[in-house]
């Protein structure tokens, strides 16, 4: 037992303390050691890049590095912070007895704002954040970041905040827990939460078969489950998850969660096995969580950790969002918002002979003044399949569609009975229709059945793509954006207005969502 093992770990008062309990269990069985605290990686080097090894983790890197270049024997690190992969070289080596696994709310006056509408919460954790947003909607979480003294410091310092998250076993180990802080015992832990482990370089086996010595079997059981149920789940994605396992009466006791980091959908598991049969726990549970909406949302949170590629002026429906091909980001937002006007009797004395409708949205304002016996139409014509639709839903039969009011204007040149059409449009009408017609000497009285407002906002400047769905949206989204961007077009019409702005102008094949969607996942594919 000659050589000395020297134990790395970073330089913060927990990471020490967990270091130092290491090093007397280690010297108890005889073995000499020295402690070796690793500030930074700036002058360490690798033969190989850091990808090459599966280096990752923002509290283990420095700490793995070092080991990789022998300068230390074994870290220690607190397990819950250590990726589910560890980099290639280096193993688990012993995992000690876990502490308490709750997570502690400190509070800064009383804990009588649990029970108020508004609250303020600090926490630098996803999992606590939407696990406290699922349990107390309105309350504001806050971020929170650094070692234990200084977000203890922080929630002190700060006048605004009702309290802050914590994990129970980091500040019972260095004796700064508040009297008045309780446990979160509804709240989930992150998995292998309270629980002190130490890697290893897997060649070295003096190191190993010390660090043997150390390790807890149970707590390495519950800790092993709770990481691999972690690792099936995010699939390199931090997400809001939580798990728990404890053997009890010789079994094992499990439960996990998967949230959205805005805590408004929770996916829960749980699963007893006999101990010694407990092997399949973590897949089983894990795959109960996908199959349950647990690949949608985790899809979702990933795509949230990217920036922003395409904007739509559009709000998408959920199955809209999930047309998008993997590479795609997007947003959506309305940019225009739909006032319906009154529309007067007069227009509707007697029956109409010819109208024109070119939107849902005229549509709507028709059928919220009057009943569908009131709307007493010979020759319905419209533009679109789904406007088309709600015609014939609403009002009566349509004589005829197009996909555009320009192709719909030269239809009814043609074709039209009579010399008169009554168009319901809106205040902001940017097509050809009336303009065709006119010059054609059929005369269009145009009732405003609906009103449109500009309600576009600044998008991001990752931002290369925006979907349009009328010439107003178009109009929105300049007054806002800068037009270096690709306009994709639902139709003609609008492709017509985004020309006036945009060098690059696409168009759908059909004047639908989908069809738009599809042409930007054959752009980005």
């Amino acid at each position: 037992m000659s050589k000395i093992i020297r134990i790395g770990t970073r330089d913060s008062e927990l990471a020490l303390w967990q270091a130092k309990i290491v090093q007397q269990q280690l010297e108890k069985s005889g073995y000499k050691t020295q402690l070796v605290p690793v500030k930074s990686t700036g002058d360490l080097v690798l033969d190989k890049p850091l990808y090459e090894l599966g280096i990752t983790g923002i509290f283990t890197r420095t700490l793995d590095i070092a080991m990789l270049n022998h300068d230390i024997d074994i870290a220690v690190h607190s397990l819950k912070d250590v990726p589910t992969v560890l980099p290639k070289g280096i193993i688990q080596a012993a995992v000690l007895k876990r502490g308490n696994v709750n997570d502690t709310l400190v509070f800064k006056d009383n804990e009588e704002f649990l029970g108020s509408r508004d609250a303020v919460i600090a926490t630098g954790s996803l999992r606590r954040r939407a696990q406290w947003l699922n349990r107390f909607p309105t309350h504001k979480i806050v971020d929170l970041r650094g070692n234990v003294n200084s977000r203890l410091q922080k929630l002190e310092d700060n006048d605004h905040w009702n309290g802050a998250i914590f994990a129970a076993a980091g500040i019972g180990r260095i004796g700064i827990r508040p009297e008045e802080a309780i446990n979160l015992d509804w709240m989930i832990p992150a998995p292998a939460q309270g629980a002190i482990m130490i890697t290893a370089l897997e060649e070295d086996d003096f190191v190993k078969t010390a660090c043997a010595e150390l390790n807890h079997e149970e707590t390495e059981i519950c800790t092993t489950i709770e990481r691999t149920f972690l690792n099936k789940l995010e699939g390199g994605c931090t997400a809001p998850i939580g798990a728990l396992a404890y053997i009890k009466n010789e079994e094992v006791n499990f439960k996990g969660v998967l949230l959205s980091t805005d805590g408004t959908k929770r996916i829960d598991v749980t699963r007893v096995k006999k101990l010694g049969e407990h092997n399949d726990v973590a897949s089983f549970c894990a795959d109960f969580i996908i199959e349950r909406g647990g690949k949608r949302l985790m899809d979702s949170i990933k795509q949230s950790n990217k920036k922003t590629n395409v904007y739509s002026t559009k709000s998408f429906t959920e199955d809209q969002r999930l047309l998008f091909h993997e590479k795609v980001v997007s947003e959506s937002s309305d940019f225009i918002k739909i006032s319906l006007n009154r529309i007067h009797p007069r227009f509707l004395k007697n029956e109409i002979q010819n109208v024109v409708i070119t939107s849902k949205n005229a549509v709507e304002s028709l059928i919220t003044n009057y009943s569908s016996a009131e709307l007493q139409f010979k020759n319905i014509y419209c533009v679109g399949r789904r406007t088309k639709r709600l015609v014939e839903n609403k009002i009566g039969k349509v004589t005829h569609f197009e996909k555009s009011a320009k192709k719909l204007a030269e239809y009814l040149v043609e074709y039209i009975e009579g010399t008169e059409v009554t168009y319901f449009c809106s205040d902001l009408r940017l097509d050809d229709l009336p303009t065709i017609l006119t010059e054609n000497n059929i005369k269009v009285n145009e009732v405003e059945a609906y009103q449109t407002k500009f309600d576009g906002i600044k998008v991001d400047d990752s931002v290369e793509s925006a979907m349009f769905y009328s010439p107003s949206t178009v109009q929105s989204f300049v007054q806002k954006n800068n037009t270096d961007v690709i306009a994709f077009c639902i139709g003609d019409t609008t492709a017509k207005e985004a020309n006036k702005y945009f060098k690059d102008v696409r168009v759908a094949k059909v004047p639908t969502v989908e069809s738009v969607i599809e042409l930007i996942n054959k752009h980005y594919v």
